[in-house]
Protein backbone atom coordinates (compact mmCIF):
# COMPACT_ATOMS: atom_id res chain seq x y z
CA UNK A 1 0.00 0.00 0.00
CA UNK A 2 1.48 3.11 -1.20
CA UNK A 3 2.19 6.68 1.48
CA UNK A 4 -0.76 8.39 -0.23
CA UNK A 5 -2.96 5.82 0.53
CA UNK A 6 -2.16 5.18 3.99
CA UNK A 7 -1.85 8.56 4.37
CA UNK A 8 -5.33 9.72 2.70
CA UNK A 9 -6.98 6.60 4.97
CA UNK A 10 -5.79 8.03 7.87
CA UNK A 11 -6.57 11.50 6.80
CA UNK A 12 -10.25 10.02 6.50
CA UNK A 13 -10.52 8.49 10.34
CA UNK A 14 -8.77 11.23 11.56
CA UNK A 15 -11.22 13.70 9.85
CA UNK A 16 -14.53 11.14 10.61
CA UNK A 17 -13.76 10.73 14.50
CA UNK A 18 -13.06 14.98 14.40
CA UNK A 19 -16.70 15.40 12.57
CA UNK A 20 -18.19 13.44 14.44
CA UNK A 21 -17.44 14.53 17.59
CA UNK A 22 -17.59 17.54 16.79
CA UNK A 23 -21.18 17.31 15.47
CA UNK A 24 -22.55 15.10 18.78
CA UNK A 25 -20.95 18.48 20.63
CA UNK A 26 -22.65 20.69 18.36
CA UNK A 27 -25.76 19.12 19.07
CA UNK A 28 -25.60 18.77 23.02
CA UNK A 29 -24.66 22.54 23.02
CA UNK A 30 -27.62 23.90 21.39
CA UNK A 31 -29.52 21.87 23.15
CA UNK A 32 -28.27 23.17 26.27
CA UNK A 33 -28.30 26.65 24.98
CA UNK A 34 -31.95 26.34 24.00
CA UNK A 35 -32.90 24.97 27.20
CA UNK A 36 -31.12 27.21 29.59
CA UNK A 37 -31.94 30.35 27.65
CA UNK A 38 -35.91 28.80 28.28
CA UNK A 39 -35.22 28.18 32.03
CA UNK A 40 -33.61 32.08 32.41
CA UNK A 41 -36.87 33.48 30.31
CA UNK A 42 -39.29 30.58 32.87
CA UNK A 43 -37.88 31.64 36.18
CA UNK A 44 -37.96 35.17 35.33
CA UNK A 45 -41.87 35.11 34.34
CA UNK A 46 -42.49 32.97 37.45
CA UNK A 47 -40.73 36.01 39.74
CA UNK A 48 -42.90 38.20 37.72
CA UNK A 49 -46.26 36.21 38.05
CA UNK A 50 -45.01 36.32 42.02
CA UNK A 51 -44.90 39.62 42.07
CA UNK A 52 -48.38 40.54 40.68
CA UNK A 53 -50.51 38.02 42.41
CA UNK A 54 -48.59 40.12 45.62
CA UNK A 55 -50.09 43.41 44.41
CA UNK A 56 -53.37 42.03 43.34
CA UNK A 57 -53.09 42.77 39.78
CA UNK A 58 -52.77 39.48 38.22
CA UNK A 59 -55.03 39.01 35.77
CA UNK A 60 -57.37 35.85 35.14
CA UNK A 61 -56.46 35.45 31.73
CA UNK A 62 -52.58 35.70 31.31
CA UNK A 63 -51.44 36.85 28.03
CA UNK A 64 -47.67 37.74 26.29
CA UNK A 65 -47.39 34.02 26.70
CA UNK A 66 -45.64 32.66 23.51
CA UNK A 67 -47.12 29.01 22.22
CA UNK A 68 -44.56 26.69 23.41
CA UNK A 69 -45.22 27.50 27.03
CA UNK A 70 -48.29 27.30 29.73
CA UNK A 71 -48.53 29.38 32.52
CA UNK A 72 -50.85 28.93 35.38
CA UNK A 73 -50.96 29.99 38.93
CA UNK A 74 -52.90 27.98 41.50
CA UNK A 75 -54.04 29.25 45.14
CA UNK A 76 -53.49 27.02 48.23
CA UNK A 77 -56.63 25.32 48.31
CA UNK A 78 -55.96 24.28 44.40
CA UNK A 79 -57.98 26.62 42.39
CA UNK A 80 -56.37 27.71 39.48
CA UNK A 81 -56.70 31.47 39.53
CA UNK A 82 -54.89 32.44 36.65
CA UNK A 83 -53.63 31.15 33.50
CA UNK A 84 -52.94 31.67 29.81
CA UNK A 85 -54.97 31.08 27.25
CA UNK A 86 -53.99 27.03 26.30
CA UNK A 87 -54.45 25.85 29.97
CA UNK A 88 -57.62 28.47 31.06
CA UNK A 89 -60.29 25.82 32.14
CA UNK A 90 -57.67 23.14 32.56
CA UNK A 91 -56.97 21.37 35.99
CA UNK A 92 -53.73 22.31 38.03
CA UNK A 93 -50.28 20.98 35.91
CA UNK A 94 -49.00 19.53 39.09
CA UNK A 95 -51.26 18.84 42.35
CA UNK A 96 -47.99 19.96 44.39
CA UNK A 97 -48.99 22.23 47.25
CA UNK A 98 -48.74 26.11 47.26
CA UNK A 99 -45.67 25.78 49.45
CA UNK A 100 -41.92 25.33 48.84
CA UNK A 101 -39.19 27.40 46.78
CA UNK A 102 -38.59 27.61 43.41
CA UNK A 103 -38.66 24.24 41.64
CA UNK A 104 -38.08 22.62 38.29
CA UNK A 105 -40.03 19.53 37.06
CA UNK A 106 -40.88 17.81 33.90
CA UNK A 107 -44.45 17.41 33.22
CA UNK A 108 -47.42 16.61 30.57
CA UNK A 109 -50.01 19.80 30.16
CA UNK A 110 -52.30 21.19 28.13
CA UNK A 111 -51.99 22.31 24.52
CA UNK A 112 -54.78 23.86 23.13
CA UNK A 113 -56.52 20.01 21.96
CA UNK A 114 -53.14 18.57 22.60
CA UNK A 115 -50.92 17.67 25.43
CA UNK A 116 -47.19 18.37 25.13
CA UNK A 117 -43.74 17.53 27.88
CA UNK A 118 -42.71 20.81 29.36
CA UNK A 119 -40.39 21.41 31.77
CA UNK A 120 -41.61 23.16 34.44
CA UNK A 121 -40.51 25.94 36.71
CA UNK A 122 -42.94 27.15 39.61
CA UNK A 123 -42.37 28.89 43.30
CA UNK A 124 -44.78 30.18 45.89
CA UNK A 125 -45.82 33.91 46.93
CA UNK A 126 -47.96 35.57 49.33
CA UNK A 127 -51.73 36.37 47.54
CA UNK A 128 -52.99 40.34 48.31
CA UNK A 129 -56.16 38.86 49.40
CA UNK A 130 -54.13 36.51 52.02
CA UNK A 131 -52.96 32.74 51.70
CA UNK A 132 -50.41 32.16 49.09
CA UNK A 133 -50.51 30.89 45.84
CA UNK A 134 -48.15 28.82 43.45
CA UNK A 135 -46.93 30.21 39.54
CA UNK A 136 -46.22 27.83 37.21
CA UNK A 137 -44.83 28.27 33.89
CA UNK A 138 -43.74 25.54 31.68
CA UNK A 139 -41.50 25.41 28.37
CA UNK A 140 -42.55 23.28 25.69
CA UNK A 141 -39.70 20.50 25.30
CA UNK A 142 -40.71 19.89 21.70
CA UNK A 143 -39.40 23.01 20.90
CA UNK A 144 -35.75 21.87 21.75
CA UNK A 145 -36.53 18.86 20.06
CA UNK A 146 -37.30 20.81 16.93
CA UNK A 147 -34.33 22.76 17.14
CA UNK A 148 -31.83 19.50 17.83
CA UNK A 149 -33.38 17.44 14.87
CA UNK A 150 -33.70 20.33 12.59
CA UNK A 151 -29.49 20.37 13.77
CA UNK A 152 -29.12 17.07 13.44
CA UNK A 153 -30.59 16.41 9.48
CA UNK A 154 -28.51 19.43 8.61
CA UNK A 155 -25.39 17.34 10.07
CA UNK A 156 -26.65 14.21 8.42
CA UNK A 157 -25.83 16.06 5.42
CA UNK A 158 -23.13 18.29 5.98
CA UNK A 159 -20.61 15.96 7.89
CA UNK A 160 -20.41 13.70 5.00
CA UNK A 161 -20.23 16.31 2.55
CA UNK A 162 -17.47 18.31 5.15
CA UNK A 163 -15.73 14.72 5.39
CA UNK A 164 -15.66 13.56 1.09
CA UNK A 165 -14.10 17.29 0.52
CA UNK A 166 -10.82 16.78 3.14
CA UNK A 167 -10.50 13.38 2.31
CA UNK A 168 -10.89 14.34 -1.40
CA UNK A 169 -8.31 17.25 -0.28
CA UNK A 170 -6.40 15.03 1.06
CA UNK A 171 -5.28 12.99 -1.74
CA UNK A 172 -5.02 15.93 -4.07
CA UNK A 173 -2.54 17.91 -1.70
CA UNK A 174 -0.91 14.56 -0.89
CA UNK A 175 -0.66 13.28 -4.60
CA UNK A 176 1.02 17.02 -5.77
CA UNK A 177 3.72 16.61 -2.77
CA UNK A 178 4.45 13.12 -3.27
CA UNK A 179 4.78 14.00 -7.37
CA UNK A 180 7.29 16.09 -6.04
CA UNK A 181 9.16 14.06 -4.11
CA UNK A 182 9.14 10.97 -7.16
CA UNK A 183 10.92 13.65 -9.27
CA UNK A 184 13.00 14.32 -7.01
CA UNK A 185 13.69 10.15 -6.62
CA UNK A 186 14.09 10.29 -10.35
CA UNK A 187 16.54 12.61 -10.44
CA UNK A 188 18.90 11.29 -8.12
CA UNK A 189 18.38 8.03 -9.55
CA UNK A 190 20.17 9.20 -12.59
CA UNK A 191 23.16 10.24 -11.15
CA UNK A 192 25.84 8.09 -11.21
CA UNK A 193 29.14 8.11 -11.53
CA UNK A 194 29.07 9.25 -14.88
CA UNK A 195 27.39 11.87 -14.77
CA UNK A 196 28.93 13.22 -10.67
CA UNK A 197 27.54 16.76 -11.00
CA UNK A 198 23.76 16.51 -12.05
CA UNK A 199 22.26 17.63 -9.34
CA UNK A 200 18.35 18.01 -8.04
CA UNK A 201 16.26 20.52 -10.22
CA UNK A 202 14.70 22.57 -6.75
CA UNK A 203 11.10 24.58 -7.44
CA UNK A 204 12.22 27.68 -5.44
CA UNK A 205 9.04 27.12 -2.79
CA UNK A 206 10.55 26.96 0.71
CA UNK A 207 8.61 24.25 1.73
CA UNK A 208 9.80 20.61 3.08
CA UNK A 209 9.89 19.41 -0.11
CA UNK A 210 11.92 22.16 -1.64
CA UNK A 211 14.18 22.32 1.45
CA UNK A 212 14.64 18.63 0.94
CA UNK A 213 15.84 19.27 -2.32
CA UNK A 214 18.48 21.95 -1.40
CA UNK A 215 19.60 19.10 1.52
CA UNK A 216 19.71 16.58 -1.33
CA UNK A 217 22.18 18.75 -3.55
CA UNK A 218 23.91 19.90 -0.48
CA UNK A 219 24.61 15.55 0.74
CA UNK A 220 25.48 15.32 -3.07
CA UNK A 221 28.01 18.14 -3.49
CA UNK A 222 29.93 16.11 0.00
CA UNK A 223 29.58 12.71 -2.07
CA UNK A 224 31.10 14.01 -4.85
CA UNK A 225 33.78 15.95 -3.05
CA UNK A 226 34.84 12.75 -1.25
CA UNK A 227 34.74 10.66 -4.25
CA UNK A 228 37.13 13.37 -5.97
CA UNK A 229 39.21 13.02 -2.98
CA UNK A 230 39.24 9.26 -3.16
CA UNK A 231 40.38 9.77 -6.84
CA UNK A 232 43.22 11.81 -5.83
CA UNK A 233 44.18 9.94 -2.83
CA UNK A 234 44.39 6.86 -4.91
CA UNK A 235 46.39 8.62 -7.45
CA UNK A 236 48.76 9.76 -4.88
CA UNK A 237 49.07 6.99 -3.09
CA UNK A 238 49.76 4.86 -6.58
CA UNK A 239 52.60 7.87 -7.96
CA UNK A 240 54.37 7.76 -3.71
CA UNK A 241 54.32 3.87 -3.86
CA UNK A 242 55.57 3.58 -7.76
CA UNK A 243 58.23 6.34 -7.08
CA UNK A 244 60.60 4.03 -4.94
CA UNK A 245 59.69 0.90 -6.46
CA UNK A 246 60.61 2.52 -9.82
CA UNK A 247 63.88 4.01 -8.37
CA UNK A 248 64.60 0.37 -6.89
CA UNK A 249 63.91 -1.47 -9.85
CA UNK A 250 66.15 0.66 -12.01
CA UNK A 251 68.96 0.33 -9.62
CA UNK A 252 68.52 -3.61 -9.55
CA UNK A 253 67.92 -3.74 -13.39
CA UNK A 254 71.39 -1.74 -13.60
CA UNK A 255 73.48 -3.52 -11.12
CA UNK A 256 72.56 -6.89 -13.05
CA UNK A 257 73.46 -5.46 -16.46
CA UNK A 258 76.42 -3.99 -15.10
CA UNK A 259 77.55 -5.97 -11.82
CA UNK A 260 81.16 -5.16 -12.33
CA UNK A 261 80.23 -1.52 -11.58
CA UNK A 262 78.20 -1.99 -8.58
CA UNK A 263 78.99 -0.78 -5.67
CA UNK A 264 77.10 -3.05 -2.95
CA UNK A 265 77.46 -1.15 -0.50
CA UNK A 266 75.72 1.67 -1.42
CA UNK A 267 73.16 -0.14 -3.61
CA UNK A 268 71.93 -1.86 0.36
CA UNK A 269 71.85 1.58 1.34
CA UNK A 270 70.00 2.69 -1.28
CA UNK A 271 67.65 0.29 -1.69
CA UNK A 272 67.20 0.56 2.07
CA UNK A 273 65.99 4.28 1.92
CA UNK A 274 63.98 3.15 -1.13
CA UNK A 275 62.11 0.38 1.94
CA UNK A 276 62.35 2.87 4.46
CA UNK A 277 60.00 5.76 2.79
CA UNK A 278 57.68 3.21 0.95
CA UNK A 279 57.16 1.82 5.27
CA UNK A 280 57.11 5.29 6.31
CA UNK A 281 53.96 5.86 3.78
CA UNK A 282 52.70 2.15 4.32
CA UNK A 283 52.54 3.24 8.20
CA UNK A 284 51.30 6.83 7.26
CA UNK A 285 48.27 5.65 4.95
CA UNK A 286 47.53 2.54 7.49
CA UNK A 287 46.73 5.66 10.13
CA UNK A 288 44.81 7.49 7.85
CA UNK A 289 42.81 4.33 7.16
CA UNK A 290 41.44 3.17 10.53
CA UNK A 291 41.94 5.88 12.35
CA UNK A 292 38.63 5.85 13.39
CA UNK A 293 38.61 2.07 14.48
CA UNK A 294 41.53 2.85 16.74
CA UNK A 295 40.45 2.84 20.40
CA UNK A 296 41.08 6.20 22.29
CA UNK A 297 43.74 5.30 24.85
CA UNK A 298 44.14 8.78 27.52
CA UNK A 299 47.02 8.26 29.90
CA UNK A 300 48.92 10.90 31.67
CA UNK A 301 52.29 11.85 29.85
CA UNK A 302 54.85 14.79 29.91
CA UNK A 303 55.34 15.81 26.13
CA UNK A 304 58.35 17.13 26.92
CA UNK A 305 59.97 13.49 26.80
CA UNK A 306 58.26 12.95 23.26
CA UNK A 307 59.82 16.44 22.13
CA UNK A 308 63.01 16.07 23.62
CA UNK A 309 63.38 12.25 22.19
CA UNK A 310 62.21 13.12 19.04
CA UNK A 311 64.56 16.01 19.21
CA UNK A 312 67.37 13.80 19.63
CA UNK A 313 66.63 11.76 17.02
CA UNK A 314 66.68 14.23 13.73
CA UNK A 315 69.88 15.75 15.27
CA UNK A 316 71.09 12.57 14.47
CA UNK A 317 70.05 11.98 10.77
CA UNK A 318 71.97 15.15 10.24
CA UNK A 319 73.99 18.16 10.32
CA UNK A 320 70.30 20.32 11.78
CA UNK A 321 70.80 22.55 14.74
CA UNK A 322 67.25 21.28 16.95
CA UNK A 323 67.26 24.23 19.64
CA UNK A 324 64.68 23.05 22.79
CA UNK A 325 66.09 24.73 24.76
CA UNK A 326 62.75 26.70 25.39
CA UNK A 327 60.89 22.90 26.15
CA UNK A 328 59.84 22.66 29.88
CA UNK A 329 57.64 20.19 31.47
CA UNK A 330 54.29 20.08 29.45
CA UNK A 331 52.01 17.23 31.35
CA UNK A 332 48.74 15.88 29.17
CA UNK A 333 47.13 13.09 29.33
CA UNK A 334 46.67 11.16 25.89
CA UNK A 335 47.71 8.10 23.64
CA UNK A 336 51.95 8.17 23.88
CA UNK A 337 52.05 6.33 20.50
CA UNK A 338 49.68 9.07 18.63
CA UNK A 339 51.29 11.95 20.00
CA UNK A 340 54.87 10.57 19.62
CA UNK A 341 53.52 10.32 15.83
CA UNK A 342 52.65 14.26 15.96
CA UNK A 343 55.68 15.48 17.70
CA UNK A 344 57.53 13.75 14.71
CA UNK A 345 55.51 14.45 12.28
CA UNK A 346 55.82 18.08 12.66
CA UNK A 347 59.95 17.74 13.49
CA UNK A 348 60.38 16.02 10.13
CA UNK A 349 58.17 18.35 8.18
CA UNK A 350 60.38 21.52 10.57
CA UNK A 351 63.72 19.63 9.03
CA UNK A 352 62.31 18.56 5.27
CA UNK A 353 62.01 22.20 5.25
CA UNK A 354 64.30 24.22 7.63
CA UNK A 355 67.61 26.11 6.17
CA UNK A 356 69.77 25.24 8.85
CA UNK A 357 67.58 25.49 12.43
CA UNK A 358 64.93 24.03 13.66
CA UNK A 359 63.44 25.79 17.15
CA UNK A 360 61.33 24.10 19.52
CA UNK A 361 59.50 25.68 22.67
CA UNK A 362 57.01 23.91 25.27
CA UNK A 363 55.21 25.46 28.48
CA UNK A 364 51.81 24.92 30.03
CA UNK A 365 49.57 28.56 29.13
CA UNK A 366 46.53 29.26 30.53
CA UNK A 367 45.48 25.65 31.27
CA UNK A 368 46.74 24.54 27.94
CA UNK A 369 50.15 22.88 26.73
CA UNK A 370 51.75 24.70 23.71
CA UNK A 371 54.03 23.39 21.59
CA UNK A 372 55.80 25.64 18.91
CA UNK A 373 57.33 24.38 16.04
CA UNK A 374 59.37 26.97 14.26
CA UNK A 375 62.12 26.22 11.34
CA UNK A 376 64.05 29.48 9.74
CA UNK A 377 63.18 27.57 5.93
CA UNK A 378 61.01 29.53 2.89
CA UNK A 379 57.77 29.33 4.84
CA UNK A 380 53.68 28.77 4.27
CA UNK A 381 52.89 30.40 1.35
CA UNK A 382 50.36 32.94 2.15
CA UNK A 383 46.97 31.28 1.81
CA UNK A 384 48.02 28.00 1.85
CA UNK A 385 47.73 27.91 5.84
CA UNK A 386 44.54 25.41 5.59
CA UNK A 387 45.69 23.66 2.67
CA UNK A 388 49.17 22.19 4.16
CA UNK A 389 46.81 20.43 6.54
CA UNK A 390 45.33 18.11 3.31
CA UNK A 391 46.53 14.65 2.67
CA UNK A 392 48.89 14.33 -0.24
CA UNK A 393 49.14 18.14 -0.12
CA UNK A 394 52.80 19.73 -0.66
CA UNK A 395 53.82 23.10 -1.34
CA UNK A 396 55.36 25.08 -4.80
CA UNK A 397 58.87 24.48 -5.80
CA UNK A 398 60.08 25.83 -2.56
CA UNK A 399 59.20 23.63 -0.10
CA UNK A 400 60.90 20.13 -0.25
CA UNK A 401 59.11 16.92 -2.01
CA UNK A 402 60.24 14.47 1.37
CA UNK A 403 57.23 12.77 3.35
CA UNK A 404 54.50 11.41 2.27
CA UNK A 405 52.10 14.18 1.80
CA UNK A 406 50.30 13.08 4.88
CA UNK A 407 52.44 13.86 7.97
CA UNK A 408 50.89 17.48 9.02
CA UNK A 409 47.09 16.00 8.26
CA UNK A 410 47.89 13.03 10.62
CA UNK A 411 49.03 15.22 12.98
CA UNK A 412 45.95 17.61 13.26
CA UNK A 413 44.14 14.33 13.09
CA UNK A 414 45.97 13.32 16.01
CA UNK A 415 45.62 16.76 17.82
CA UNK A 416 41.76 16.74 17.24
CA UNK A 417 41.38 13.14 18.86
CA UNK A 418 43.17 14.90 22.19
CA UNK A 419 40.60 17.65 21.95
CA UNK A 420 43.37 19.75 21.04
CA UNK A 421 44.20 22.30 17.73
CA UNK A 422 47.01 22.83 15.19
CA UNK A 423 47.43 25.60 13.02
CA UNK A 424 49.60 27.77 11.25
CA UNK A 425 51.01 30.53 13.13
CA UNK A 426 52.57 33.83 10.62
CA UNK A 427 55.92 34.77 11.33
CA UNK A 428 58.47 37.46 9.90
CA UNK A 429 60.51 33.92 8.68
CA UNK A 430 60.15 30.40 8.10
CA UNK A 431 57.17 28.00 8.88
CA UNK A 432 55.54 28.21 12.58
CA UNK A 433 52.87 25.42 13.62
CA UNK A 434 51.42 25.23 17.14
CA UNK A 435 49.71 22.64 18.85
CA UNK A 436 47.58 23.24 21.86
CA UNK A 437 46.49 20.12 23.87
CA UNK A 438 44.67 20.49 27.16
CA UNK A 439 46.87 20.26 30.27
CA UNK A 440 46.65 17.30 32.96
CA UNK A 441 47.21 19.12 35.98
CA UNK A 442 48.84 15.70 38.00
CA UNK A 443 51.21 13.68 36.70
CA UNK A 444 51.57 10.02 38.79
Amino acid sequence: MSLRVRTTALVAVVAAVLLLGGALALESVLRHRLTESADDLARSRVADLLTLAGTGDLPTTLVNVTDDSVVQVVDDTGRVVAASANATGAAPLTDEPATGGLHVAQVTGPDDRETEQYRLWSATGPAAGGGRVRAYVGTSLESVREATASLRAGLRVGVPVVWLLLVLAAWLLLGRALRRLDRIRAEVDTITEAYPSRRVGTSGRDDEVGRLATTMNRMLDRLEGASERQRRFVADVSHDLGSPLTAQRTQLEVAMAHPADVDEAELRRDLLAHVTEMEALVGDLLFVVTEDERPRVHEPLDLEDLVLEEAARVRRLGDLSVDTSGVSAAPVRGDATELRRLVRNLLENAAAHAGSTVTLRAAVEDGSVVLDVVDDGPGVPPGQEEAVFERFHRGDAARSRRGSGLGLAIARTVAHRHGGTLVVVAGPVGAHFRLVLPAENALP
